[in-house]
């Protein structure tokens, strides 16, 4: 969460629009993050799980009075998709094998990570059969999603860790409001002009939100690494990772310089502090009966 921190910086420096002053985004960001609190404070439960919508909606109508709102591209004007099976071809380059194993190595970390801080906030157990159980299932989904997307054309995907910031914010975790969603989302996706709507919500709208979001992740994470117990050992792991993970991809010219198959594997941070730390764990084994102090 703290490496996508300077990504919700960039929206927010993003020109609102022609003639509008530099620090617009800022203020457009501000609001969708002062709406979000407020809905958060209010106590509500309509309020809080509304509270996301009415930012962007808050942010989106400070944008316009800077006259930062513009219609989509209409495209093709088709408003319907069919999807197609094997829409490029279909190929296969043993060269590439190498690097797609590391980085969905990586994409497996991240995403057992991720999972682990859902259990947390959703109030289930984070270690046991239960949860290892959870782990596998959300990995393989993951390659199951990712095996039909390339099937029709799409790009792979991922567990997202902002969902853990959706979770904060709304308080909604539920697994039938989930599978609710991906049906919504499943049948949007056939409509391209839902997408093209939101291809042109301003930067700067998203800056804001994402602010909230990454900070929480943020947040979940602490809260993770906390309630898992922080010793001597941990500590240690923890700092080297962060640092790690924080630090390198602030210099993409030393990253560049690294060999070709390290560069997927540490040009992201996420990546980067995940196997620091997984090394570390694998080299430094816990002494026989301490626990964490």
């Amino acid at each position: 969460g703290a490496s996508l921190l300077p990504t919700a910086f960039l929206g927010m420096a993003a020109p609102v629009a022609p003639g509008a002053p530099g620090w617009a985004g800022l203020l457009v960001a501000g609001v969708v993050v002062g709406v979000i609190v407020g809905a958060q404070a209010s106590g509500r439960p309509w309020a809080r799980i509304a509270g996301a919508a009415l930012g962007i909606a808050a942010g989106c109508l400070a944008c316009g009075a800077f006259g930062g709102l513009r219609a989509p591209d209409p495209g093709d004007g088709s408003w319907f998709t069919q999807p197609r099976l094997f829409p490029h071809g279909f190929a296969f380059d043993w060269k590439l094998l190498p690097p797609f194993v590391f980085i969905y190595l990586v994409s497996m970390l991240e995403a057992m990570g991720d999972l682990t801080a859902t259990a947390q906030l959703s109030g289930l157990p984070t270690e046991g059969a239960s949860h290892w159980r959870r782990l596998s299932g959300g990995v393989m989904a993951d390659g199951i999603v990712s095996t039909l997307a390339a099937l029709f054309g799409c790009f792979p995907s991922a567990t997202y860790a902002q969902n853990n910031g959706v979770i904060q914010v709304t308080g909604v975790a539920s697994r039938r409001v989930a599978y609710q969603m991906a049906v919504l989302l499943a049948l949007l996706g056939l409509f391209p002009f839902f997408g093209r709507w939101v291809t042109v919500m301003p930067a700067s709208v998203l800056g804001g939100l994402a602010l909230l979001m990454f900070g929480l992740v943020t947040v979940a994470g602490v809260r993770l690494v906390a309630a898992s117990g922080l010793g001597q050992r941990e500590g240690v792991m923890v700092a080297v990772s962060l640092g790690v993970g924080l630090g390198l991809p602030t210099q993409p010219g030393l990253v560049a310089s690294l060999p070709e198959f390290l560069r997927p594997l540490l040009e992201s941070g996420i990546s980067a502090g995940g196997l620091t730390i997984l090394l570390m764990t694998l080299v430094w084994r816990p002494a026989a009966g301490n626990a964490p102090a």
